[in-house]
């Protein structure tokens, strides 16, 4: 695909438009993995159309196997042979092609077999799911569509597609309600028969249904309503996050500096998938405003025949680091026409690396997962080469979060690494509790880096402020032991511990210098 094109926009693949073509591999042609192929298949049957979408995150061989065999004809003239109302149309034999072969038939298969898949898609009406024998291992060819909520089914069965247009619905009806014989044979036949499967390509069909993403079994340790929340680290690229629940987590093939280090797919929406990556280059010796300049020029083309338009742009500080915050919308043109982009970009600088955080989903959606891409910035930080995190807390080069460097290494280090915990997993997943954090951390880091440089000069100095925030670190350790599941429980326990600090730090030395006074 060709999105760009002039000898003078070839730098803006290198730079912030590279991103952008990763977004569109990924929602069209299944780049990230995401959970729905470009490709599917349409059954042709006198009842009508069923059209078949698949799930190769979940079932990557079962799914290749079908694409192959409705490819190559050898679904053409099947005869979905069993019939049960309610329940399910099961298809996919060979030997149904032949009336005399009826005794046989449910027996026939492929020549060889393919290995079970099981998932946690829930089996619901309209699930495409594969026929086996006792044998889990014993798919082949045979497939069934659900026709009514069938969930005993779970996880014992390899759930691959899904029908996903409503004359596909109403095709499997008609099939369903056909007069059965013995063994649920429908007496029929033709009205049962599949006259062609074709594969073809997503875009070519007009009336796709927006399902959105399968059911899923949940395990006894979910909510109903809140996945479990846990921290993504890689040591090889030196960094941790807390990825939104139920996104992909993907590593694309770095076959340039730009390319993202880290995708992260969220669920398609009217045919695209959110996007969320992690870009790491190295700094090679530039600034921040150096590299940002480069990153501008490279680009600059496609600002000038407004294909891309920047909406704002600044520079801040995260985590005591510089950083650069740009918000831009875009219109570029793909196999199926303009998609209309929106885009966050932060750019984190360190002396040796730049790090690059950013959200990218069509316009009309964009706001939908702005807190998903809040929860993966707000978690962010870097490690050291030992593997544990520096990025907000120690940095062995200068700088750093004051707290961390007092008590590193220390008896109270366990006790910090709860709190980081506590604030990623739920400080920072409520709206006002990431407020507090953005607004907070401009403030700490205004002063803590010089604190935990004069720390590290100074083991003297160290030990003291390590003494004066005891208190401070007894005090939020409270947190762990009650439950803030609300705005309202995050606010309460917040100032309730924000007036006990003062009143340890402020008003009780107030107190006692006053009566010490009184009595000189």
């Amino acid at each position: 695909m060709t999105f760009i094109s002039g000898e003078t926009r070839k730098n803006v693949k290198r730079t912030f438009t590279i991103f952008v073509l990763v977004f569109l591999l990924a929602s069209l042609s299944n780049y990230a993995n995401a959970q729905t192929s470009d490709k599917v298949v349409i059954l042709e049957t006198q009842s009508g159309k069923i059209v078949i979408e698949f799930f190769p995150q979940d079932a990557p061989k079962t799914v290749e196997n079908f694409l192959k065999l409705a490819d190559s004809g050898f679904y053409d003239g099947v005869v979905f042979h069993r019939i049960i109302k309610d329940f399910m149309i099961q298809g996919g034999d060979p030997l149904t092609k032949q009336v005399e072969n009826q005794g046989q038939w449910g027996t026939g298969n492929a020549g060889y077999n393919i290995q079970a898949e099981f998932n946690t898609i829930k089996h619901n009406r309209g699930i495409v799911s594969m026929a086996r024998s006792a044998d889990p291992n014993s798919a082949s060819s045979q497939f069934y569509i659900v026709h009514k909520d069938s969930n005993f089914l779970d996880e014992q069965y390899t759930v691959f597609g899904r029908i996903l247009t409503q004359e596909s619905f109403d095709t499997l009806d008609k099939i369903a309600s056909l007069s059965t014989g013995a063994k649920d044979v429908p007496l029929d036949i033709e009205q049962a028969k599949i006259l062609k499967a074709e594969v073809v390509i997503r875009s070519e069909i007009s009336d796709l249904l927006n399902l959105g993403s399968p059911e899923r079994v949940l395990s006894p340790t979910e909510s109903l309503t809140e996945s479990p929340i846990e921290r993504y680290t890689d040591e090889k690229l030196g960094i941790s996050f807390i990825a939104p629940s139920g996104w992909i987590i993907q590593q694309p093939q770095k076959t340039a500096p730009e390319v993202p280090d880290i995708v992260i797919t969220g669920p398609i929406s009217e045919g695209f998938n959110p996007l969320i990556s992690i870009t790491i280059v190295d700094s090679d010796g530039k600034s921040l405003e150096q590299k940002m300049i480069e990153t501008r020029e490279s680009f600059q083309q496609v600002i000038d025949d407004g294909t891309l338009e920047i909406i704002s742009e600044e520079k801040t500080t995260i985590d005591g680091k510089e950083a650069h915050v740009l918000h831009a919308v875009g219109v570029f043109e793909s196999e199926i026409g303009a998609a209309n982009l929106k885009f966050n970009e932060i750019k984190i600088a360190t002396p040796d690396k730049f790090y690059t955080l950013a959200y990218i989903n069509r316009v009309n959606n964009f706001e939908d997962h702005l807190e998903n891409f809040e929860t993966v910035k707000n978690s962010f930080v870097i490690l050291s080469a030992g593997g544990e995190i520096y990025s907000d807390e120690v940095n062995q080069e200068g700088g750093g979060c004051l707290i961390a460097t007092a008590t590193f290494g220390s008896e109270l280090a366990p006790q910090v690494q709860q709190l980081r915990e506590l604030r990623d997993n739920s400080l920072l997943q409520t709206e006002s509790g990431s407020a507090f954090m953005e607004s907070f951390n401009q403030f700490y880091y205004s002063f803590s880096p010089t604190i935990a440089d004069y720390e590290r000069q100074n083991p003297v100095f160290k030990e003291i402020v390590k003494l004066g925030i005891t208190p401070l670190l007894t005090s939020l350790s409270i947190l762990n032991y009650v439950d803030m599941d609300s705005e309202f429980e995050v606010l309460g326990y917040g100032i309730s511990l924000i007036i006990l600090n003062v009143g340890m730090y402020f008003v009780a030395p107030a107190i006692v210098i006053h009566r010490i006074k009184k009595y000189v």
